[in-house]
């Protein structure tokens, strides 16, 4: 078990993730657009990003992830930011999370900080995070990956959010990128009928992740709802550890219209679900507002 704070992190029950932080802030009037994504908003409104988390830990979340999902140096550097200033940007995103937990620290109940590291295609801002296969070896992304994780984990988060992992290969090069870290992580692969976006079965892709004393627990994000209880059990049964679960709202995205289409399929009746077959986390991804968190979190 993965004791931060004197709390067991991963012990009896389940914890509340938050929700999507890109989305709220969108629905704070931001547009997201720009290849950063929210990461813009460390450079331009900080503030909000505060207020984004605070929302979600006022709903009942006790984990926030970090406004770096979409943050590399390279990205930075296409803006015109120098590498110095990428780096206090990356450690920003660790510090904002920080301080809204802090505001919200008088009740006493614990909560946590995960800084979130996206893949490689998440910086590419092209869509391939939900694609993979990027055709660069293990050794390449393991190089892309560690300056970052580096810089993150010198910014004492609780614990590493790597998620929305599209396939085996770049699992791989995170896993070994991890070595020597220090800071606890989850990994969690986004899915899709039962195999990673890439196409490979979820027992090969869960199975890299299962002898690393560096990652504490595994799981899925960014998939549909429907997804998460075959890939729950599969995570359970091949690696024997914590399993962490956040989908996105199930909706789809129309991208030649920009719009979201159909119906929200998240539910904290699921999330109940999940929860009874052993998930240790719960939350949302994409379109899951504090509201939704809200709901969870009165039903767990």
């Amino acid at each position: 078990m993965l004791r931060l704070e004197g709390v067991e992190l991963f012990g009896a029950g389940a914890w509340v993730n938050d929700g999507g932080l890109a989305t709220e802030l969108e629905a704070r009037g931001h547009d997201l657009s720009d290849a950063l994504w929210s990461a813009r908003l460390l450079l331009d409104a900080p503030e909000e990003i505060v207020a984004a988390h605070r929302a979600f830990f006022d709903a009942g979340a006790v984990i926030a992830t970090t406004a770096s999902y979409q943050a590399s140096f390279e990205g930075f550097a296409e803006r015109g930011i120098d590498r110095a200033t990428a780096t206090r940007l990356l450690r920003r995103s660790v510090d904002l999370a920080r301080q809204a937990r802090d505001d919200v620290s008088g009740d006493g109940r614990p909560r946590f900080v995960a800084a979130s590291v996206g893949p490689y295609g998440a910086a590419l801002a092209d869509g391939s995070e939900y694609r993979g296969a990027y055709g660069l070896t293990v050794a390449r992304l393991r190089d892309w990956h560690r300056p970052r994780l580096e810089v993150l984990a010198e910014a004492r988060p609780d614990l590493l959010a790597i998620e929305t992992v599209p396939d085996v290969v770049e699992a791989e090069a995170l896993v070994e990128a991890l070595a020597g870290i220090g800071v606890p992580a989850w990994l969690s692969f986004t899915v899709a009928d039962g195999r990673t976006r890439a196409g490979q079965p979820l027992a090969e892709a869960f199975a890299v992740a299962a002898g690393s004393p560096d990652v504490a627990a595994v799981g899925v994000n960014c998939c549909a709802p429907s997804d998460v209880s075959p890939a729950l059990a599969c995570a359970k049964a091949v690696t024997g550890k914590p399993v962490v679960v956040y989908p996105n709202s199930g909706e789809g995205w129309d991208a030649r219209r920009r719009a979201w289409t159909g119906a929200t399929q998240f539910s904290p009746r699921l999330a109940a679900r999940w929860v009874a077959e052993g998930a240790h986390v719960v939350g949302g991804c994409c379109r899951v507002r504090p509201a939704d968190i809200a709901e969870l979190a009165r039903r767990l």
